[in-house]
């Protein structure tokens, strides 16, 4: 049995950043990265751009780490392995091929899978797009499709109509819902993507899921519950990622979304951290427990993790965000932004106009926004997000589009 003193499972942005951090913090100690894909770092954020797809720039620019780097800083990359079983009282990790791997100290930086289509598929033509298997096998497909189905709507979804539209694909998007992101979003900031999305030549479909996918070998349509029949190439199924973590609750580690872990992002299990799309851990900003799924948050909570392996006693404190451009229009979540029954909305701007956003209250201070074609009143919110500014009585102010929110900073 092989042992080493950092061990970290994942081998994505926050993994590798956790791992470069510690080697920054200490030459000597022995670091090793288990990956369940066959690559080093790569890009997730490309993965989902229209230019990657349609080959406009180099495949290679999706690397964000040379095979050296890994020798250089005297880290080993365990890659095309998966984690199976933990023994926290032994400090081990059994690996898919039946290695056993002794650690100090563990970082869990598992990520998501992608949510299966509960719908029997045939043997090609239906994409999910999370790893860069996945997208190697749109990347063929889109070369010879003539038309697409894209079920679901979230950022996935909007980014892949994108792409395969400006690959002269005809575009199909399913949504089970009555609007785009609901129930996240409202109906107003739903129609707004919506007509970007019909303008740009995606015909959009509501309330409708799929009861069969045709073909046998490769993907030939679909029909629909309510029996419509749509002739397809390709389907990209965006409904969602989990995060496996059945053997980590068998080893004793609490686990809720994802893995649960302290502001410190510290599980249950002494010794053990969690950090990534997979970390279910308290924000200290909003003082409840949150899972988010964005590359700079994974990027932070790997460093915050390494400094805390190494003895450091750091709160993790960010105000994350996600946003997309596409169709014309820009769209920007930051922080919190689930409703909830505690939670107040103020709108900000027309729908009409098509720069909407929406504020999200708690307890007098704002928690999150979405915004769309406001994204340049992102960086301020996440300030008043930060900061814990009051609102109370300021609700007019922030509704209105032409009031300067950066008067509100203090």
């Amino acid at each position: 049995m092989k042992s080493v003193e950092h061990l970290i499972i994942g081998g994505g942005v926050a993994g590798t950043t956790c791992a470069e951090t510690i080697r920054q913090l200490d030459t000597a100690c022995s670091v090793a990265i288990v990956s369940d894909e066959p690559y080093r770092l790569y890009s997730r954020i490309m993965l989902s751009k229209p230019n990657f797809f349609l080959e406009k720039i180099p495949f290679d620019q999706v690397w964000l780490k040379t095979e050296a780097w890994y020798k250089e800083k005297n880290i080993e990359l365990i890659a095309g392995k998966i984690a199976t079983k933990l023994d926290a009282t032994k400090k081990e990790v059994t690996l898919s091929d039946g290695t056993i791997i002794g650690y100090k100290k563990l970082l869990l930086a598992i990520g998501g899978v992608v949510r299966e289509w509960n719908v029997p598929v045939p043997k090609s033509g239906v994409h999910y797009l999370r790893t860069l298997d996945h997208a190697k096998g749109v990347i063929e497909n889109v070369k010879t499709a003539k038309q697409a189905i894209s079920v679901g709507g979230g950022f996935i979804s909007f980014e892949m109509c994108e792409m395969m539209r400006m690959a002269g694909l005809d575009v199909t998007l399913m949504l089970r819902e009555s609007h785009y992101w609901e129930p996240l979003l409202d109906e107003a900031s739903g129609r707004i993507i919506e007509r970007a999305l019909e303008k740009g030549g995606v015909h959009i479909l509501r309330n409708a899921e799929v009861a069969q996918v045709l073909g046998a070998d490769a993907v030939e349509g679909v029909v629909l519950k309510d029996g419509t029949h749509l002739p397809c190439q390709m389907i990209i199924a965006g409904i969602g990622l989990v995060c496996p973590t059945g053997w980590l609750k068998d080893a004793g580690v609490a686990v809720g979304r994802g893995i649960l872990a302290n502001e410190y992002l510290e599980t249950n299990i002494p010794d053990v951290w969690a950090a990534g799309d997979g970390a279910e851990f308290h924000d200290v900003i909003l003082g409840e427990q949150i899972q988010l799924g964005n590359w700079v948050n994974a990027q932070m909570h790997g460093r915050t993790a390494a400094m805390n392996m190494m003895g450091k006693h750091i709160e993790y404190k960010l105000v994350s965000f996600y946003t997309t451009q596409g169709f014309g229009i820009g769209i920007a979540f930051v922080g919190d932004v689930r409703p909830a029954a505690d939670r107040t909305i103020v709108t900000r701007g027309l729908a009409d106009s098509g720069a909407y956003g929406r504020i999200l209250i708690k307890d007098g201070e704002i928690i999150g926004a979405t915004l769309i074609n406001r994204t340049n009143e992102l960086g301020l919110l996440a300030k008043l997000i930060e900061k814990d500014v009051k609102m109370s009585g300021r609700e007019g102010d922030l509704g209105n589009p032409a009031f300067d929110l950066k008067t509100l900073i203090p």
